[in-house]
């Protein structure tokens, strides 16, 4: 037999024994879990496991390609509403029987009943990721998801502070809830990759002075009016202080009209959505956010692995990676103004903040490692594989 078909049986041969597992997902667009995706597939071990993803909102597909360059294989059954997401569950199921997944994950609550019906209907194990605290479902998802919960084989939850939500709301010991906690590629959120423009020089920000910024989705949870006013009273007091925001969403208009509204065109720069937010983490030296609810940021995350302060509302897991005063600040989430004053009294005190810099990128490096939560992921993907 010669070379090239001994190497083209051994690659067949590597391919059949890799175990298939499934991720199902709403849409595949720039929300935080659909952005951890491609990062965590870049890490999993590709020789082991085999990636398919299905998604159901066609226009929200801005990961896709970046899951196919990774290896993953992306399929789109598309549909209009929730409702369509669990009449789909025919053809998931078909498709799980055509690659013999293993192990289906799923991730937030329409999705997950999809695939707890998809689960039984075809007996493959199903694990979940919740990413938010049930008390901001509607009540209609709530119930939907409370009631098919017990379908599944494991629950993962993004913090600690998620994982109590679901206890407290659900109140059953099964199935097993089990905390991986959100985490980023420290090599890649470095400030040793030096990658895209300089944003200071192309907003004509003075290299001596304090950027301020946050990237996220433009949504009511987090408060971008409330921010926009801390960046407002800030800058009254300490003129040398510039704010960047990345990122859009449904709230745009609302939001930009609000920063007219302020008069913060000189100080206050919107950078739309960006697919690279590297080199805006760069620019700035404190990530501020003032959030009425979240799970575990990962946009958080990532600034602090680039030696960006996190300065926030202690909402939902955040104070599980801040400890006020060391790494970050933390207020109230019912006073994000509180921050106004914070911000000035440590942007005073340029040593403490060089200190909160360094300690908040190795707070990621020792504890929100994307290394760390792929090796949980792995370790519960095999034990549910080998019952």
């Amino acid at each position: 037999m010669d070379t090239l078909n001994k190497t083209y049986i051994r690659h067949s041969y590597q391919e059949q024994q890799r175990i298939p597992v499934l991720h199902i997902i709403k849409s595949l667009g720039r929300g935080g879990a659909e952005m951890l995706l491609p990062e965590t597939l870049r890490q999993h071990d590709k020789q082991k496991f085999d990636f398919h993803y299905i998604y159901f909102l066609p226009w929200k597909n801005q990961m896709v390609s970046a899951i196919e360059e990774e290896g993953g294989k992306v399929v789109c059954i598309p549909a209009k509403n929730n409702a369509a997401i669990l009449l789909a569950v025919r053809k998931i199921a078909a498709y799980v029987r055509e690659h013999k997944i293993q192990l289906i994950h799923c991730h937030l609550p329409w999705a997950g009943m999809a695939a707890r019906i998809v689960g039984r209907m075809t007996g493959v194990p199903v694990v979940y990721t919740e990413h938010n605290k049930w008390e901001r479902y509607h009540k209609l998802t709530y119930l939907l998801n409370k009631f098919t919960f017990s379908s599944q084989q494991r629950v993962i939850a993004v913090s600690a502070e998620v994982a109590n939500s679901i206890k407290t709301n659900y109140g059953k010991a099964k199935p097993l809830i089990q905390v991986v906690a959100n985490g980023t590629d420290t090599l890649k959120y470095s400030r040793d990759q030096h990658i895209g423009n300089d944003i200071r020089t192309e907003l004509n920000i003075p290299a001596t002075a304090t950027v301020i910024g946050i990237t996220c989705v433009f949504r009511v949870q987090k408060r971008l009016g409330a921010w926009l006013e801390i960046a407002q009273a800030l800058h009254a007091k300490n003129p040398d202080t510039y704010f960047i925001i990345v990122g859009d969403g449904p709230l745009r208009e609302e939001i930009h009209a609000k920063a007219k509204a302020l008069g913060t065109d000189k100080y206050v720069f919107f950078a739309g959505l960006q697919t690279e937010t590297r080199p805006y983490f760069t620019a700035m030296d404190i990530f501020m956010m003032s959030s009425e609810f979240e799970g575990l940021p990962i946009a958080l995350l990532e600034a602090m692995s680039m030696n960006c302060v996190p300065t926030c509302t202690a909402a939902g897991g955040i104070p599980e990676v801040i400890t006020d005063g060391e790494n970050g600040l933390l207020v109230p989430v019912q006073e994000p103004m509180q921050l106004a004053d914070r911000l000035l009294a440590l942007i005073q005190q340029p040593g403490q903040l060089a200190k909160m810099k360094e300690a908040a990128r190795e707070t990621v490096i020792n504890s929100f490692s994307m290394k760390k939560m792929v090796g949980e992921l792995e370790a519960i993907y095999n034990d549910l594989i080998t019952q």
